[in-house]
Parts: structure tokens; C-alpha cells; sequence
């Protein structure tokens, strides 16, 4: 299968990541930013957690800048929206995104899936979608007790040695997590193995994200 890379090592790519929860971009998309941190991307971010409050502003915090060690320059934003009630914030939340894009100008938006069961992970898809139209937006998974995984159209191969990472860095900085079930090795790594599998990726690991809108040349 060909591949649209999104920049190859040496070039400059700016993206912001939006994440409803203070663990949600390391999960859906951790093994991305680290595999073009590793491939010399020269990667400007802008993290942006929406819901994050004591132990777990102190968390989000550190395991951002774990993952963004080797970025060419970063800027980690946390709010402390209501978890679990974002659409009932959805005019503030907006705002804030609105206030967003008159500062950064990203290449790559990455944000929750649309038909994600989570209430605040569907709110800050549809803001997204919403606030920033005139960019390359596309949507990363959570795997969940809810079972709500879809079909995946894009997929971002990772190396052996990234996946290892990824799970290293979200096993250390997220203690908080730890009491779920879900929140394991097995987790990560197997619904790694299955979207590898899907494309076919050389190391067997890949992230899937959803596509929906691209203009190729």
C-alpha cells in the first residue's frame, strides 16, 4: 500500500492535539507523535488537555512533556472543564478553542473519534469540526469497556521499539489509571497488533485514526 507520509526527517510539521482527558492524545495517538519525533521530524505541538484537576493536571503535564522530549518546540495547555459534562460546557469549551486557533496555526489537527460513546470525547469532536474547518483534522481511537471501536481508513505504522515506549510512558505517568482494567499492556499492545495487522504495517504495530476529509495534491 502506498503512503501519504505526513513529513519525513528533517522537515517541520506543526500540529495541535486536543484531548478531552488527561491520558486521551497518549492513547490515541502517543505512538504517532513519538515514531515522527524518532523519524526527525521536526515537530512543533501545541497539547491541549480540556479536563484535567489535581493528581491528574499533575500527570497530563508530565507525561506530555515525556512525550514530547525531541520536539523542534511545544506548548502544553490544561483546562479544567468538567469531566463527564462537557456538553453542558459546549459555549465555553468553544470559546476556548476559538481563542486557540487565533494562536496556533497547525498543519494536522488530531481529536477524538465522532462515534466515540463518551460524551466529552463526541463534544470536543463535533467543536473540532466545528471551530477548525480549514484544516487536516483527523480522529484518534480510545479502546473502552463501552466497545465502541469503528472502522478505521487511516493508519500510522509504528516501530516495535515506539509501542514499547508508548506503554513504557503511560504505565509511569498514570497512576491513576492503573485501578482500571483496561488500562494494561495488553490492551495497548493488542489493539496495536490489530490495526499493524489491518495495514499490514512492518513491525506488525500501527495507531488508526479516522480520515474523513483530505485534499491530496
Amino acid at each position: 500500500m502506498r503512503g501519504l507520509g505526513l513529513a519525513r526527517g528533517g522537515e517541520e510539521l506543526s500540529i495541535l492535539c486536543l484531548g478531552a482527558h488527561s491520558d486521551d492524545i497518549e492513547i490515541g495517538a502517543g505512538g504517532t507523535i513519538l515514531g515522527l519525533i524518532a523519524s526527525g521530524v521536526k515537530l512543533d505541538v501545541h497539547w491541549c488537555v480540556l479536563s484535567a484537576g489535581g493528581q491528574r493536571s499533575v500527570e497530563a503535564r508530565a507525561s506530555a512533556e515525556a512525550f514530547l522530549k525531541g520536539s523542534k518546540s511545544s506548548v502544553i495547555d490544561i483546562a479544567d472543564f468538567e469531566d463527564s459534562y462537557f456538553p453542558a460546557h459546549s459555549r465555553a469549551i468553544k470559546q476556548r478553542l476559538i481563542d486557540l486557533r487565533s494562536r496556533v496555526h497547525p498543519d494536522l489537527v488530531l481529536t477524538h473519534a465522532r462515534f466515540d460513546a463518551h460524551q466529552d470525547h463526541r463534544e470536543v469532536n463535533q467543536l473540532t469540526w466545528n471551530v477548525f474547518r480549514d484544516h487536516l483534522v483527523i480522529e484518534y481511537e480510545i479502546p473502552k469497556w463501552d466497545g465502541d471501536l469503528c472502522q478505521p481508513n487511516a493508519y500510522v505504522p509504528l516501530s516495535a521499539a515506539v509501542l514499547e515506549r508508548k506503554i513504557e510512558l503511560l504505565q509511569q505517568h498514570f497512576g491513576t489509571q492503573r485501578s482500571k482494567d483496561w488500562f494494561d499492556r495488553d490492551t495497548f499492545a493488542g489493539l496495536a497488533r490489530l490495526r499493524g495487522m489491518e495495514c499490514r504495517a512492518p513491525d506488525h504495530f500501527a495507531e488508526a485514526f479516522t480520515l474523513r476529509k483530505a485534499r491530496l495534491l
